[in-house]
């Protein structure tokens, strides 16, 4: 039975692969999607003969009905653990992302996906490191690493470092981060990644985005550097820092849409029925 901690995904393409899963298949196998009839001696399998069609065969040939099999593909999810993912109220931006990967370990196993995960800060974090597994509980051995580590500033080249293990192959790869790094070289990772089908979780915190409604100071601190400071709030200042939530909003809309990606956006808390109506929509 789904629960609320779950979402539903389906790729919007054709997968290749040969272990049956739920996921639209290239490959003729096992299934219920009806290709077309082809001759016994092409294809000997007398369990899928046809009589009926063998019957209207004006040459008298004995066919057989051929099927495309659905597949399972590899899911892993590629995610930032830098110093600024550690912000955010009630939850921190990691605890969010600690949330979606435990819903994501429970879809996957539900519809027989193998489930991984890689992290990064200012690079690769090998100690966060889950192969692809077809498990129950993968998905609460990540959240639980997640929760429990310390990150680093955050950059594009640890990002870099990490997708290089998933470079050329095909599967599902989300990328979990508020990316609030340089975003120079994440034009290069998005192709090295082109083979499988990407959704960045751009995971935001309602205090980075709405600044607080009363004007008067500020107290500040940059959780990468941790360096403080106070600025006076006030509507022109409200007015600025709206117009750079939409600029990085824009800014990675543009880029993503030149490589036909959509991302999802999550504010403060993760929601599984938001997610699932992305990929449905994504299906249509």
């Amino acid at each position: 039975m789904t629960t609320s901690r779950e979402f539903h995904y389906r790729l919007p393409h054709r997968s290749g692969g040969w272990r049956p899963g739920s996921h639209p298949g290239s490959s003729l196998g096992a299934g219920q999607e009806f290709v077309s009839h082809v001759k016994l001696y092409d294809r000997p399998d007398p369990r899928r003969l046809d009589l009926r069609a063998s019957l209207r065969e004006v040459r008298g040939d004995w066919l057989v009905r051929t099927h495309r099999q659905r597949v399972s593909v590899p899911v892993h999810v590629i995610a930032d653990v830098s110093s600024s993912m550690s912000f955010g109220s009630p939850k921190s931006k990691l605890q969010v992302a600690a949330d979606f990967v435990t819903a994501l370990g429970h879809s996957a196993f539900r519809v027989g996906d193998a489930l991984g995960m890689l992290a990064f800060d200012a690079h690769e974090r090998r100690d966060l490191f889950v192969p692809a597994l077809l498990s129950r509980g993968v998905g609460e051995v990540m959240a639980s690493l997640l929760a429990e580590c310390e990150g680093t500033a955050g950059s594009s080249d640890g990002l870099e470092e990490a997708a290089t293990h998933l470079a050329g192959r095909h599967g599902l790869i989300f990328i979990a981060s508020d990316f609030h790094w340089r975003l120079d070289r994440l034009g290069d990772v998005l192709d090295m990644l082109a083979h499988s089908y990407i959704v960045p979780l751009v995971i935001w915190d309602p205090a980075e985005t709405q600044p607080p409604q009363r004007d008067g100071l500020l107290p500040l601190r940059d959780v990468e550097s941790n360096r403080r400071s106070t600025v006076w709030l006030r509507p022109s200042m409200r007015t600025r820092w709206h117009e750079a939530v939409e600029r990085r909003r824009g800014e990675l809309n543009s880029l993503f849409a030149a490589r036909g990606i959509r991302p999802f956006y999550v504010s403060g808390a993760f929601d599984g029925e938001a997610l699932s109506h992305y990929f449905f929509e994504a299906t249509a």
